[in-house]
């Protein structure tokens, strides 16, 4: 198969699984204003941003060739649920012979997920698919270890840029390994690649710490959140996300009597504002804001595409878990009209107000 999957994130670990199972890779390009273009123009009206810009990646990848697409489903009230299945009708309507193969969770359709496993896994042996999930798995969660480091140490670095030019060094690292031994030479290349990396020292009291909760497109493509990590980093700020890759296959696809995450932590903290899961990332928002805030960090973003309906939920929550925990919550709205600018103030105004605050020179 010639395969392509939706871009997001920290893509070599899509590459990699497929990579091993023999396939031909094609990664989409990283989402730009044609990708945007793209999706809405051939986008329901009423659709969200998410579902625009994957469809727009998913016509430059079938531009480029793909027969197959690789993708996750949803569930629950949320309309993500549907979009796997509206993605693929759009793209046979445009002319594209291609087969969108949408893994949901398997004991929503048992039947339907071993057969999307037999089409991925082809004439490959069970126990090399196997070794193939478990390697790559092993490469997920080193790199969202690292992820999260360059994101913590990002606002002291001497020279400016040099934590983001290690990042690439190291996800090319990690794209070069195979099997075990060149994973763990890539874990303690970029161990090195991390440790060269010149700080300045920094009173604690003077340190700001940002999580990011919200929707999990839009929170972990940087391409469309404004680059806000990046952004962040810059004004001094550690960030950390509510979601990494490694989490999400931790709390949504291993077997239950192997499930201890921190997910299911969150969600508890969260139930006394979302009893249940009403789709989407909603109830994880709101306990990820709680949980932020009992972990010490000084204030939180909440990302929402414009009009997602779970995340509307949360947002009318959030004043009033703003205002019980004592923790300072801006909310931004992201779709194909956002003005990045306006957005950035808002960002550095948050920000300041959050810096005046710790340093005892204004009170909210």
């Amino acid at each position: 198969m010639k395969v392509a999957f939706p871009y997001m994130g920290t893509v070599v670990v899509y590459k990699k699984l497929l990579e091993l199972l023999g396939h031909e890779v094609v990664v989409p390009p990283r989402p730009s204003q044609k990708t945007i273009d793209l999706g809405v123009k051939y986008s329901p009206e009423f659709a969200c941003f998410p579902f625009k810009v994957i469809i727009g990646s998913y016509i430059e990848a079938c531009e480029m060739g793909v027969d197959t697409i690789v993708t996750s489903g949803g569930h629950g009230p949320c309309r993500a649920g549907f979009y796997g299945e509206i993605h693929k009708r759009i793209l046979h309507k445009m002319g594209y012979d291609v087969d969108v193969i949408i893994f949901d969770a398997i004991n929503r359709d048992k039947d339907r997920f071993i057969e999307n496993v037999k089409k991925v896994k082809g004439k490959n042996s069970w126990l090399k698919l196997a070794k193939a999930i478990r390697f790559t798995y092993d490469l997920l969660k080193q790199i969202d270890v690292f992820d999260k480091e360059i994101h913590r140490i990002k606002p002291y670095e001497e020279v400016p840029g040099s934590a983001y030019r290690a990042w690439q060094e190291i996800q090319k690292e990690f794209d070069s390994a195979y099997d075990k031994k060149q994973l763990k030479k890539a874990v303690d290349r970029s161990k090195e690649i991390i440790n060269s990396i010149r700080l300045k020292k920094v009173d604690e009291r003077e340190k700001i710490r940002i999580g990011i909760v919200g929707e999990i497109y839009v929170v972990m493509e940087p391409s469309i959140n404004m680059e806000i990590e990046k952004v962040l980093g810059e004004l001094g700020c550690e960030v950390e996300r509510s979601q990494y890759l490694s989490e999400w296959v931790d709390f949504n696809l291993m077997p239950s009597f192997l499930k201890k995450t921190h997910e299911e932590e969150v969600l508890k903290k969260g139930e006394k504002y979302i009893e249940i899961i009403i789709g989407g990332h909603a109830k994880q928002t709101v306990g990820f804001i709680v949980d932020f805030k009992d972990r010490g960090f000084d204030g939180v973003i909440h990302l929402m595409p414009f009009a997602c309906l779970p995340e509307l939920v949360s947002q009318s929550i959030i004043p009033k878990i703003s205002k019980e925990h004592d923790i300072p919550v801006l909310t931004l709205s992201i779709d194909e009209q956002t003005g990045k600018a306006n957005n950035l103030t808002r960002i550095e105004a948050f920000i300041d107000l959050i810096r005046n605050k710790k340093l005892g020179k204004f009170v909210v």
